[in-house]
């Protein structure tokens, strides 16, 4: 935003953004003593307004006065504060050398606009006293998706006074919007490394959800989406308002209820940036754009939230286009062990089945034989690689798959040549570096020799190979992130804040590659998935979910982190029979079949493998080829309607003609029958054919474990999607870690 923008008159008193069944209204009539626009409403629909209608929703939105309260009504405002009697968490909060504590913001004019894409409201707030002013930007687009961003300025000449000598201490600008009193309760998500995306609920009540990540990295435990909704709200049913920060650095996401609720509303959800002190000092004429805060609204549960996210997702331009190529990436099948006959070996057994992209991970670079050095030395190891990568390239070429490549560029070993050359390079307050990390440490990428170095090195080596695809990794958090504002590293030179200015630069960085290499695909890890979000996906082709490729805890991580991300964005790799992480052994048909619901791939050593499982890996490879237009493009369905034991969850297409679902079993069913359980999605009127699908195996055990529906010399049963949906159909008795894949089919 710029530090001042002009003013406009309001040209109408009511504003309402409106697309595919969700609705924003902002009242922007002035108010007793000069406050705020209030919104009214936000979630489904409520109609047209006219003039009239408008009128009456003000009136009726104004609440009572009640006893030991101010003596006019409260409303919720665009950017809540004390000036708006809110003893909530405030919108804004910040201060200029301890003083400027209390803004009384108005509205100085607004924007209103609407395309085919979205509706847009643009807000101009201002503070002439304090010569503070925060922009508001709204924007609903045609999936019902709330994109709201916030920013805030210091105005080079606040009115009645020269410009302030002392800068403006930003300590928080959050985007909040109201929640009705019938959201009754919370779900949002935490996890821990190979455990990521845990859900945990909660009841609403007085006080303040706070969940905070300072992690430098929204963290295994991020809440990914603050959802928000009636009582037992489900995937399949119940009201629902969510909220996920849209931001790769230090998150806040908020639910907070007062005893006095929220003007006429009973609580509010929103997010921010977490800021840490002095790490955002804004001098006269400089300004902080904060993070996209997505919101999403839903009557359909937590699927129609998915829905609508899914939907806006496939409509960036940036998102993959055409099939998402089956991976095999080589860690859990060498790790640091790159000799080149056994990646050739391992290469020739990949396109044996069907593999389409082949990545080289961790081990090729500058003396890197274990996880103790070579980091941020991105150049090829001449004595693993005395011909360079060449050979592996072609013989991978040669058998028809493209290359992909491994980097963690914002990381550094202490045995390195560049930490040796320059250890004033590192992310660490004085002092030194303190604790390290997979003994690894953060390089000050806001350091602008150190940004250089690290996008000469890479765009070097693709430049110099043909590298199509990057595993971009990130294996800590950002304890102390403190960067050093001398780029000369000079001893003594105070250090500040780094997170936000690291967040930024790593942008910066993947903006850069990205318009250099406009072919080369990104895929965000970090130590697996603690960077999952929206920030890092509009520079990425998709995300790694989790390290943990054991299928059973796979079932629950991507099936949650699918609230947010469509399938063709989460990597999802079969690894061996005993899992790399938790040491549990499983059978290749469940593991091939939980690897089929995402962006496919492997993460095994094929030249380990026996004539049985490379025949089942081809078959899966098949299948994935068959089913990818559809897994990559439908709807994503989950039912509730299972024992705590077993999930059922499925992709339905566009047009509603085609599904395949997956039944899984990851513990002991209470029952002896598992009963009915609806497959989700269809169109209620239309008929479909029931088809087991047995390439990947049956793990039925024969006729006395399936119903009768399955077996194999029964007719194929068709069943309309309202009987699916409301009825179900009778699964197989499993043991845990088995699962079946059951794909519907429109009938003529």
């Amino acid at each position: 935003m710029t530090a001042s923008t002009p003013p406009t008159a309001p040209a109408e008193p009511v504003v309402v953004l409106r697309r595919a069944g969700a609705a924003l209204v902002v009242d922007l009539a002035p108010k007793a003593g000069g406050g705020l626009p209030e919104v009214l409403h936000w979630g489904a629909d409520p109609g047209p307004l006219d003039a009239g209608l408008a009128e009456h929703l003000r009136t009726t939105s104004v609440p009572a006065v009640p006893n030991s309260a101010p003596d006019t009504p409260r409303g919720f405002t665009v950017l809540p504060t004390q000036a708006d009697a809110w003893a909530g968490t405030p919108g804004l909060s910040g201060h200029r050398a301890g003083t400027a504590t209390e803004p009384r913001l108005r509205l100085r004019g607004h924007a209103a606009d609407s395309d085919d894409t979205a509706d847009t409201l643009v807000l101009d707030l201002h503070d002439p006293a304090l010569g503070i002013a925060v922009e508001l930007r709204y924007r609903l687009d045609a999936w019902g998706v709330l994109r709201a961003r916030a920013a805030a300025a210091v105005e080079s000449a606040p009115a009645g006074g020269p410009a302030p000598a002392e800068p403006y201490d930003l300590a928080a600008l959050r985007v909040l919007l109201p929640l009705p009193p019938r959201a009754a309760e919370i779900v949002d998500l935490t996890g821990r490394w190979v455990r990521e995306r845990s859900p945990q609920r909660r009841a609403m009540a007085d006080g303040t959800v706070l969940r905070r990540a300072l992690r430098g990295r929204p963290g295994h435990d991020s809440p990914l989406l603050a959802a928000a909704g009636t009582s037992g709200f489900g995937f399949r049913s119940g009201e629902v308002w969510a909220a996920h920060v849209a931001w790769s650095g230090d998150q806040e996401y908020l639910v907070e209820r007062l005893p006095e609720g929220a003007g006429a509303h009973s609580a509010v959800l929103g997010g921010a940036e977490a800021l840490r002190p002095g790490e955002i000092r804004l001098a006269a004429g400089e300004s902080y754009r904060g993070p996209e805060i997505v919101f999403v609204h839903s009557d359909t549960g937590l699927d129609g939230v998915s829905e609508r996210l899914h939907a806006s997702l496939r409509a960036r331009p940036e998102h993959p286009a055409g099939p998402r190529p089956i991976v095999l990436n080589t860690w859990e099948a060498v790790y640091f062990d790159h000799d080149l006959d056994r990646l050739r070996a391992l290469a020739d057994r990949a396109a044996a089945v069907g593999v389409e992209r082949f990545v080289l991970d961790d081990g090729w670079f500058l003396g890197r034989r274990n996880d103790r050095a070579g980091l941020g030395d991105w150049t090829v190891d001449p004595d693993t690689w005395p011909q360079g990568l060449d050979p592996v390239i072609e013989h991978v070429q040669a058998l028809g798959m493209d290359f992909g490549l491994w980097v963690e560029p914002e990381m550094v070993n202490l045995d390195s040549d560049l930490a040796r050359t320059d250890p004033g390079r590192l992310l660490h307050p004085e002092g030194g570096p303190g604790r390290s990390w997979r003994h690894q440490y953060a390089l000050d990428l806001a350091r602008p020799d150190t940004w250089r170095h690290i996008r000469d090195r890479l765009d070097a080596l693709l430049r110099r190979y043909p590298i199509r695809f990057v595993k971009w990794d990130h294996n800590r958090d950002l304890y102390e992130a403190a960067h050093l504002p001398d780029a000369g590293g000079e001893a003594g030179a105070a250090r500040v804040p780094g997170v936000h200015r690291q967040t930024r630069a790593l942008y910066a960085l993947l903006d850069s590659l990205r318009e250099r290499h406009p072919g080369v695909e990104f895929e965000s890890c970090s130590s697996g998935g603690a960077r999952v979000d929206l920030g890092i996906l509009a520079r990425t082709e998709r995300v790694w979910a989790s390290d943990c490729n054991d299928p059973v805890e796979r079932q629950a991580i991507q099936r949650w982190t699918g609230l947010l991300l469509p399938p063709e964005l989460v990597g999802s790799h079969v690894g061996p029979p005993v899992a790399h992480t938790t040491h549990r052994r499983t059978e290749t048909a469940f593991r091939l079949a939980t690897a089929l619901f995402g962006h496919s791939g492997i993460e095994w050593d094929l030249t380990a493998c026996g004539e049985r499982d490379l025949a089942a890996l081809t078959a899966w490879t098949a299948l994935v080829r068959e089913f990818r237009p559809l897994l990559h493009t439908g709807r994503t369905v989950r039912s509730d309607d299972t024992d705590p034991g077993a999930l059922l969850h499925g992709v339905v297409s566009p047009s509603g003609d085609r599904a395949l679902y997956c039944f899984a079993r990851l513990e002991t069913a209470p029952a002896e029958q598992p009963g009915r359980t609806p497959l989700p999605g269809l169109d209620p009127r239309r008929r479909y054919t029931l088809h087991h699908r047995t390439e990947l195996g049956d793990p039925t055990r024969g006729a006395a474990s399936a119903p009768e529906w399955m077996h194999a010399d029964t007719p194929a049963p068709v069943l309309t999607g309202a009987a699916l949906e409301h009825l179900g159909l009778p699964m197989p008795r499993l043991f845990p870690a088995q699962a079946v894949l059951i794909e519907a089919v429109a009938a003529p």
